[in-house]
């Protein structure tokens, strides 16, 4: 069952753009809000808003199975992800999944 509106990808992508310009710009909330004609109330909504969406994304990356037949590294305990601009994220046997989330929430922030 639907509740309230339907999401207007528009909205969403507008936002996300201020929200991106708004953390370059180096301005107070309120300083960029005059300065581009936002309401402020709106503008904290929509970072909440979007914030709540990403920590619940969820995305799938592609994954190498590595033969059991061959040596294991050292830290083969934990996981290696392989990011996009050749970044590596190395994350040991006792991470914390929420920060997790949040990591990778913000480094996909960053793409392009």
């Amino acid at each position: 069952m639907s509740q309230g509106k339907p999401r207007d990808p528009r909205k969403e992508q507008f936002w996300r753009r201020m929200l991106r310009q708004w953390q370059r710009s180096g301005l107070s909330v309120r300083a960029f809000c005059e300065r581009h004609g936002l309401s402020q109330p709106s503008f904290y909504a929509w970072r909440r808003t979007l914030a709540d969406r990403d920590a619940q994304a969820v995305t799938f990356v592609p994954v190498e199975v590595v033969p059991e037949s061959l040596p294991l590294p050292t830290s083969a305990a934990g996981l290696e992800l392989l990011l996009a601009g050749g970044r590596v994220l190395r994350i040991g046997p006792a991470f914390d999944a929420p920060t997790l989330r949040r990591l990778l929430a913000l480094l996909e922030e960053g793409r392009p």
